[in-house]
């Protein structure tokens, strides 16, 4: 192991700190916080510090903590898309996640023709030293973290082998946090965010169920079966791709929680214990306002929508060994039968009575008094043309 210097003392300190409080009390912006305060204090020239983790998740890339000098910590995300640009290919946290090697550089006399165009912004804007090291976690995986000097002085040999020496110590601390944000970022992705946070509080064993009220949105897209018969198998995926994308990005901007893709189908909800009766109805009318807008703006996506409020069972179900997180009971077997009568009928967007008594009357259209398969009782329908957020 090389010398540390006599004029920093806190080395091991600093690691114990780092394996021991650090990794079991704070949260990883906390820990990038002090973490670089205690190397200012031992007067290392820290600048900016930025420590990037992998994802295991199919649309976030990378999340991470950057720490600015006077500015405190932030956390950020990468987008996975990103991971496959310029941003990230040939960058410095490229090399040291493949040769598993520090990287450094001077940020004094840069070349523009061989230097990544990441080293060319962080000397634009001041930086005159960069290095780049390694942070490996027990599971084989390599993340990165950089340290950048601003003014005078660049960082002695002394301070490298320092920050070198001290990640292990850094990785130790980060580790616990980031398996599990890894985790909760794959719950959620494939869950959904609700029922990713109950499966982690500990909804884990069939039967894991408790019946909440909802306002519970269905969309299914129109020609799906014939699109799927007439187009190759990759342009079909494509045309699904963009419609949930339009959907759910509008469910998830109004705090809706999407549960399920039944093949063309997306089953989401909006709880009415968090906002209350009425504003969970108009939050899903909002989010499938703005899907619809987004849809007819691609031109080419086409969808139905169907609408019901009412208590729903929210849990696990399955066999002993595959479970679901789902909602089931009355409330959406309804919607599903609001479905079949909007595909049936050439309505783009249905809702139930129930529904229509929380929105102004200029936001529904009575369509009569209907037979559906299924429904013990006739059920009055209406359409939805908005909203309703103004009588």
């Amino acid at each position: 192991m090389p010398q540390i210097p006599q004029r920093l003392p806190c080395v091991l300190d600093l690691a114990r700190w780092l394996a021991g409080p650090a990794r079991t009390t704070l949260a990883p912006a906390a820990i990038v916080t002090e973490y670089c305060e205690r190397l200012l204090a031992a007067g290392v020239p820290l600048w900016r510090v930025r420590v990037g983790q992998r994802l295991a998740n199919p649309l976030i890339g990378v999340w991470g903590v950057k720490w600015v000098r006077g500015a405190g910590a932030e956390a950020y995300t990468v987008p996975h898309r990103i991971l496959a640009t310029r941003s990230y290919s040939g960058s410095p946290f490229e090399q040291v996640n493949t040769t598993r090697a520090s990287f450094r550089r001077s940020l004094r006399h840069l070349d523009p023709a061989l230097d990544h165009h990441v080293l060319l912004e962080v000397a634009s804007e001041g930086g005159t030293d960069y290095l780049a090291i390694p942070i490996m976690y027990g599971d084989g995986s390599v993340q990165g973290a950089s340290f950048t000097t601003y003014g005078l002085r660049d960082f002695s040999p002394e301070e490298v082998c320092l920050i070198e020496e001290l990640g292990p110590f850094l990785a130790a601390a980060l580790e616990p946090a980031a398996m599990r944000r890894s985790s909760e970022s794959l719950l959620q992705t494939y869950l959904g965010e609700g029922p990713a946070k109950r499966v982690v509080a500990g909804a884990i064993r069939r039967g894991d169920c408790f019946e909440i009220e909802a306002a519970v949105l269905l969309t299914d897209l129109r020609g799906y079966t014939s699109l799927s018969q007439q187009l190759p198998p990759d342009q079909v995926l494509e045309h699904l791709d963009r419609y949930l994308e339009v959907v759910v990005g509008a469910v998830r901007a109004e705090g809706g929680d999407v549960l399920k893709f039944i093949g063309d189908g997306i089953l989401s909800i909006f709880s009415v214990e968090e906002s209350g009766q009425a504003e969970a109805t108009r939050q899903a009318c909002r989010a499938l306002d703005a899907a619809l807008a987004r849809a007819h703006e691609e031109g080419d996506l086409q969808f139905v929508a169907c609408l019901h409020i009412g208590p729903v069972t929210y849990g696990n179900i399955g066999s002993p060994d595959r479970l679901d997180f789902t909602v089931v009971g009355p409330t959406v077997n309804l919607v599903s039968r609001l479905e079949a009568f909007a595909k049936s009928t050439g309505n783009v967007a249905v809702c139930s009575r129930e529904v229509a008594a929380l929105l102004p009357s200029a936001a529904t259209h009575a369509l009569g008094t209907f037979a559906l398969k299924g429904v013990p009782d006739e059920q009055m329908i209406f359409s939805l043309h908005g909203s309703g957020e103004h009588p």
